[in-house]
């Protein structure tokens, strides 16, 4: 039958003896199947440059995977096909390579099948697969259908014992999830190992960190010495360079920044902006006219774009980094090497110490950016949009911090 795919009509579907399909009048092949069991399941129809027709899974309809997520699937597939990709054709040629070429371990199928695809389509692949290299060694060299949910239970309470956090325990085994859930996509194995293991429970109300008054004075101040003191590193060596007649390197007197982590630091606390993005973010995204920056779909968590407006403070940082930055197109913040920043573990770290801070991550400049807000009666569906959160559940952790007004709506009865 022929209907537009709405969630209205998904829950006027009869579940009958036969299974039968539903496809989509608005999205050109697009359809939905629907099993005796009411099973639902959504996939892309096409046809490829053979003019033969097929078909690729999206997945079940469930609490995993939305109509609306279908539907921006099946729009990105249709894009590839557009392209003249085979989507189907590539993701059975990537099957019979892992069924061809694997013993079925997860070594094997992470280095051979999932990690190829990964460092194609994750912006975080690499820290993913390390993450599960460096988790569950003993897991590796074995069967991926004898990995057992007792096998995880037993890390998981082995990791708790040595003071592992269940947030850090839950990242890890989702990683792993992840490479078993493309093994089952794949069908490289029948099912998913891992499918009746639930999350470790976190705090029902997740730590706020942000800065006093006193700790955010005393990292400004640590930023102005650090400035300070690579300036005068720099006219020292460039003095030792110049006795023995070698070349000077830039001089940064004249400039506002001893190096990228001032305006690094004051864009995180001024944006709420996530580590990630800020290290992606480029000169295009910024405009200093409009006072405001972008952080584009591409690159942000939420795969939405969203627009921060800048404050006086991050404008200042940025036209002061604008004068030594080693480029005004591609990367506002590159690496050394003029690629994509890694970490900046190390600065951070010596920054913190400067100014006498504990317990203080850089996520936690985020966390400050939005309590801050709030602090000051900042709507927390606006923070929620500022800060890009995918939903108001995530936002409404620092609901605490708003100004109490049922004191005051108490105190206009007498």
């Amino acid at each position: 039958m022929q209907a537009k795919i709405t969630a209205r009509a998904i829950k006027s579907l009869a579940v009958e003896t036969k299974p039968y399909e539903v496809v989509d009048t608005e999205l050109k092949g697009f359809l939905l199947r629907v099993q005796p069991s009411g099973r639902m399941t959504f996939y892309y129809s096409y046809r490829n440059e053979a003019k033969k027709r097929k078909r690729i899974k999206i997945g079940q309809l469930g609490p995993g995977l939305s109509l609306a997520q279908a539907r921006d699937e099946a729009i990105r597939i249709a894009g590839e096909v557009n392209q003249g990709k085979d989507v189907q054709g590539e993701k059975q040629s990537r099957r019979q390579a892992a069924m061809d070429t694997l013993e079925k371990t997860l070594s094997r199928f992470i280095e051979q099948a999932y990690e190829p695809w990964a460092t194609s389509n994750l912006k975080s692949a690499k820290s993913s697969i390390d993450r599960v290299k460096y988790s569950f060694p003993l897991l590796l060299n074995i069967p991926m259908i004898e990995v057992t949910v007792s096998q995880l239970e037993r890390w998981r309470t082995d990791k708790l014992n040595e003071g592992l956090k269940p947030s850090t325990i839950n990242r890890c085994v989702n990683s792993l999830r992840a490479v078993l859930t493309k093994a089952v996509e794949w069908e490289v194995i029948e099912e998913h190992p891992l499918r009746k293991l639930k999350a470790l429970p976190l705090a029902s109300t997740p730590k706020v960190r942000y800065l006093s008054e006193s700790e955010e004075r005393r990292l400004l101040d640590a930023l102005l010495q650090r400035d300070d003191e690579l300036k005068e590193a720099r006219s020292r060596g460039n003095e030792h360079r110049r006795q023995r007649c070698k070349e000077l390197m830039p001089e940064l007197s004249k400039y506002a920044y001893g190096d990228r982590m001032t305006p690094l630091v004051l864009l995180s606390l001024k944006t709420g902006m996530r580590r990630g993005e800020l290290f992606d973010l480029e000169w295009h995204s910024i405009n200093l006219e409009q006072k405001i920056v972008t952080v584009v779909a591409e690159t942000a968590k939420s795969k939405k774009s969203r627009h921060i407006p800048l404050s006086p403070t991050a404008i200042e940082a940025l036209r002061n980094w604008q004068k030594q930055a080693p480029s005004l197109s591609g990367r506002v913040f590159p690496s050394g090497s003029g690629g994509r920043l890694d970490n900046v573990r190390k600065s951070w770290a010596s920054i913190l110490d400067l100014a006498e801070i504990t317990d203080f991550r850089w996520h936690d400049m985020r966390h400050d950016f939005a309590s801050k807000l709030v602090m000051k009666g900042v709507p927390l569906n606006t923070v929620r949009e500022l800060c890009g959160h995918a939903d108001l559940n995530t936002t409404l952790r620092y609901a605490h911090l708003a100004p109490d007004h049922k004191a005051d709506a108490i105190a206009l009865i007498g």
